[in-house]
Parts: C-alpha cells; structure tokens; sequence
C-alpha cells in the first residue's frame, strides 16, 4: 500500500482539554540537560571532540585529539553553570535529561538533583549523533543507558530525550516499554499518542525554539534580552489561549554551559520572575505531565482506514458513495495517512476518486441516487443510510399533496436531466428542500450535473461523520 507515516492533522482546530491540575491555564516545563561528561570526547572512546552547542559557534571536530578549549566550555557547565542554575530552580519542579554517562561523572550534581526533588529522565548513554547508527546499535545503547542510569541515581527513567535522534528512536523507546513518555519530537504544544505495532506510547514534545541552545547557533539569541522577549512572547501566547479556553503546555529547554553563565542567567530569572506573577500556572517536571495526560486522556482503541487491507477498506467504506465502491477501491489506491484516518480527511480522499473520474463514471454515481420520496422509499428498498438521510428531514412522512408534488418534480428532474434530484438532505428541512428542488429544475444542465456532485460529496461527508471522528477527536475517541 501507499502510505505516508507523518501525522499531519495533531489534535486538530479544537484542541483537547487537558484539564491541568487547579483548573491552571498553562502548564510550564522546565528541562535541564546535563550533557557535560557525555560528549564527544576520545577520553570518552569517540572518534573526536565535541563541535556542538558551545561558545566556538560553527566549530568543527577534531578527529583524534582532544579539544582543549571545547573541553573546558563543557566543564564550565558542570563545574559553575550547573550550581548557579540549581540555586535559581531548585524549588521548583525540573526534569533534567541526564546523559548516563555525564551523571555517573556527576555524583555531586546528582545528589543535589534528587535533593531538589528534580525528574531525571534519560538523554541517552552518550551525548552524540545517532542519525547513522544501526537500528541494534542504538537499541543496545538504549539499554546500557538506562541500566548505568538507574545504577547511578538509583531508579530508572521514566522518560527519555535522545536529541541527535535517528527516525528508529522514538518506536525504538516504545518497543522498550518502560517509559511513561518519549520526548524526541516537536510537533504539538500539547501531549499526544502514537501507536507502534500493539503499543500507544505517550509523546510529550519538547522545543528547540523556547530553548537557550539558540545562543550557540546562528541566527540564534546574541542578548539575555532576546532570550527573555521570546520566552515572555511564548509564554504570553500560550498563556491567553489558555485564558480562552484551550490550555497548552510550554517547554523550556536549558543547558548548563550556556544559560548557566552569568550574563544569561538574569534573563532567566527575571522571566521566571514574570512567569510568577500569574495566576494558573502549573509548573510541573514532564514526567507529571505525563501521568496527567495519561489519566485525563487514556488512549483508546480506534478505526484507522489508511492502516486498512483493501477488502475491508472497500466494505467498511464502499458505501459513503450511493452504490459505488469503486471510489472506495480507488481512494485506497491513493497515498493515505494518519491525516485521511479522520471524517474530512477519508472524505477528501473518497472526494479525489470521484472527482478525477470521467464524465460518465460520475453519472453512473448520480444515477444511483434514488429519487426524493420516491418509489424506493415507499417500497423500503432505500439503502440504510439513503433511509435514515431521507427521514431526518421528514420525507418519510409526507401529505398526500407533498407526496405528488414530489413525484411531479422528480418526473420533470429526471427527464430533463438524465439523473435524480440529489441533495444532502441533512442540511435542510422539508420545506427547504422543495424549495430548492422547485428552483433547481428550472436550471442547465452543465450547472445541475456540478451542483448534484457537489451535493453528492456533501452527502459522503455527512456519512463519514457518522461513523469516523473528526481531527479533535482522534485521541480522544
């Protein structure tokens, strides 16, 4: 099959309700990576030093040798960022992403995270680049990391954030089963889940935009002021849609060697300073957040047509157009998604089949239409969904007067036009509907073929709501 794995749609225009603890507008998350002692380092049995995240912004890696001045930047992070950063956070919720091997060259820093009560969640065994790493290799390092990480702090994580990630790390830590959220994505501003094989893994997205790496990238933050502005600016947005009616999560995202030096450490606070003078804010470590969501929006169990073998695609879905599944045979043909596992996006695939066809295949979907309170219906031949359509608008129980007129008007349509009078009844009452029908007759037949197939999408439409949830339902139905 032709398939597109990205997940396009989220939660859709209307977003979930998290229902974050205290009725709170916003929930904050504050990440401290600790990654000095983990990175590239040939003491560390890598093939060169570290050329990432520092002050030598652009720097290249020395293959072979030990980078003296990169070194000491990292060391800067542990040896003073660290500690100014910890008398600045700790009493308030923090996860670190704690490198395994960074922590276990850190017996002091640990100890002092776990006495401010701070989530440790797992950033990998080492601080380097899996992009070209073997799906085994980076499974086996999966592993190590989380058994050096729970030797070292004395229970394993819950969590996990690689960063230099490869496409196989996030099913990679589903496959593994043990964490209660993975982390290596950027896609929502909420939670959300994701299904590998028989698991839902619960994924809490971090940033890389609300995120003090920026002073170490090009057209990154060159101020503390700038820093400031845009976290205020994040914050101030996504505190307003809370206050609206639609609460987000807001990740911060920290390195000790970077925001931990003095003149961007102010920058911090006085955000935090800000931060502090609303109400509503739940500040909370990532991991809460997870069990939050987990408890407040369970996964469930739900149809997926793009994951559909073609048989039970066409008899699930061969219906939506009046008697014709050949749309639905087609549409499968097509590169379905995650995106077409909804009302409007199965509908925009079924709508492609039927509007790429000829002429004559689309009169053939017209023709089988049955007509409005026609002979079919009074001899209960209609197909379930024609009978329930037709009945919504009360056109199983007519006057006599209303039966004739519309038999009148469907003898006149159909001689004229070569097809019945279509029209998504749903969107009417009786009275409208012959209305329309009374307008419609009386028009050209270029125009009256259109009309009647767009009407013919509107009524799939209708269908498939019936029966598939739309974009803000997806992990919640």
């Amino acid at each position: 099959m032709n398939r597109y794995p990205r997940d396009m749609i989220g939660h859709g225009a209307e977003t979930p309700d998290p229902k974050w603890p205290g009725g709170a507008k916003i929930a904050l998350q504050i990440v401290l990576n600790y990654e000095e002692g983990g990175e590239n380092n040939v003491l560390h049995g890598d093939a060169g030093s570290e050329a990432f995240l520092s002050e030598i912004v652009g720097a290249a890696q020395w293959p072979g040798q030990r980078h003296w001045n990169m070194e000491s930047i990292y060391e800067y992070g542990a040896r003073a960022g660290f500690w100014r950063l910890h008398r600045m956070l700790r009493d308030l919720p923090v996860t670190v992403y704690g490198v395994a091997t960074a922590l276990a060259r850190s017996p002091e820093q640990v100890a002092a995270m776990k006495d401010a009560d701070w989530e440790i969640a797992s950033h990998g065994l080492k601080w380097i680049e899996y992009k070209d790493a073997d799906e085994a290799h980076e499974r086996a390092d999966m592993e190590e990391a989380i058994r050096l990480h729970t030797e070292v702090v004395g229970e394993a994580p819950r969590g996990w954030y690689t960063g230099r990630s490869s496409d196989n790390t996030v099913r990679l830590v589903a496959e593994q089963g043990s964490f209660a959220y993975a982390a290596d994505t950027y896609a929502d501003d909420l939670p959300y889940w994701s299904r590998f094989g028989d698991r839902d893994q619960l994924i809490v997205p971090y940033t890389l935009d609300a995120n003090d790496m920026r002073f170490a990238t090009p057209q990154g933050f060159n101020s503390g002021d700038q820093f400031f502005a845009y976290l205020k600016d994040s914050f101030d947005c996504l505190y307003e849609e809370g206050v609206e009616g639609a609460p987000k999560m807001m990740s911060i995202g920290l390195h000790c060697r970077l925001v931990g030096r003095p003149g961007r450490a102010q920058a911090l606070k006085r955000f935090l300073d800000y931060v502090r003078r609303h109400e509503g804010v739940w500040f909370a470590t990532r991991l809460q957040i997870a069990e939050h969501w987990a408890a407040t929006h369970p996964p469930v169990a739900r149809e997926r047509p793009s994951e559909m073998e073609r048989d039970t695609f066409v008899s699930r879905f061969g219906g939506i157009f009046e008697h014709s599944a050949w749309i639905a045979e087609r549409a499968h043909d097509l590169e379905l998604g995650p995106a077409h596992d909804t009302a409007t996006g199965l509908h925009n695939a079924l709508a492609r089949a039927f509007r790429s066809a000829t002429p004559d295949e689309r009169l053939g979907v017209l023709t089988a239409h049955p007509d409005l309170a026609g002979k079919l219906a009074a001899a209960k031949r209609l197909t379930a969904e024609s009978t329930a359509e037709q009945a919504s608008a009360g056109l199983d129980a007519l006057t006599d007067a209303e039966r004739a007129r519309f038999t009148e008007l469907n003898d006149a349509y159909v001689a004229k036009f070569g097809f019945p009078f279509i029209i998504a009844v749903r969107d009417h009452d009786k009275a409208g509907i012959l209305s329309t029908f009374e307008a419609r007759v009386d028009s050209d037949r270029d125009t009256e073929f259109a009309e009647a197939c767009r009407q013919v999408e509107r009524i799939a439409l209708h269908r498939l709501k019936a029966v598939l949830p739309p974009a803000g339902g997806r992990d919640r139905s």
